[in-house]
């Protein structure tokens, strides 16, 4: 009788195999999310342009096209003419020079930036431009200055104005930030 109470006492183990199925599948749906992202292959699965991520035409022969490296007359598709009349181009934006830091050691940034318009949209984005300095502003003036001693903070400051900035525009009007000028002093 003793060892019926002893096998009602000890409770079985369970298995760890579940566990490690589901983190392995997260992982592996993480990795996937992460290429099918950064390759672009999302831009092209919603309808996005894939100009940015297309590989040069060929001509008849199956030959490369001539990417026009060294050619006066190659377009790059970046504010130029694309044929339709219609034009894709650069609209700049005003120099903005922010105070950043605590009032004991306060710094200054200064920013200029120029943005890659649709073509056709480069009225209605001039038209918003002082919005757009005015997120800019709000966003860089609360910037902590240690973010901007990190090497890839640029990259991720760069990406978040330029998110910023399509809110403002709406969908389709901006298509990249190009930062001109990023001088903290």
């Amino acid at each position: 009788m003793a060892s019926a109470d002893t096998d009602a006492q000890t409770p079985e183990k369970k298995s760890k195999l579940p566990l490690i199925i589901g983190i392995v599948l997260a992982l592996l749906g993480a990795g996937g999310g992460f290429f099918v992202t950064y390759s672009g292959m999302l831009d092209s699965l919603l309808g996005g342009e894939a100009g940015d991520h297309a590989a040069p035409s060929e001509d008849a022969h199956g030959a490369p096209a001539d990417t026009g490296h060294g050619a006066a007359a190659a377009d790059d598709g970046h504010g130029g003419d694309s044929g339709d009349g219609s034009a894709a181009g650069y609209v700049p934006l005003s120099p903005i020079v922010v105070t950043i830091g605590q009032r004991g050691e306060t710094r200054h940034l200064r920013f200029l930036a120029q943005l890659a318009v649709a073509p056709g949209a480069a009225g209605a984005v001039t038209n918003l431009l002082p919005r757009i300095v005015d997120v800019l502003n709000i966003y860089l003036r609360a910037l902590d200055p240690f973010e901007l001693e990190e090497p890839a903070a640029l990259m991720r400051l760069r990406a978040q104005m330029l998110r910023r900035v399509q809110i403002v525009t709406g969908p389709g009007m901006v298509n990249d930030l190009l930062i001109m000028e990023f001088v903290i002093n």
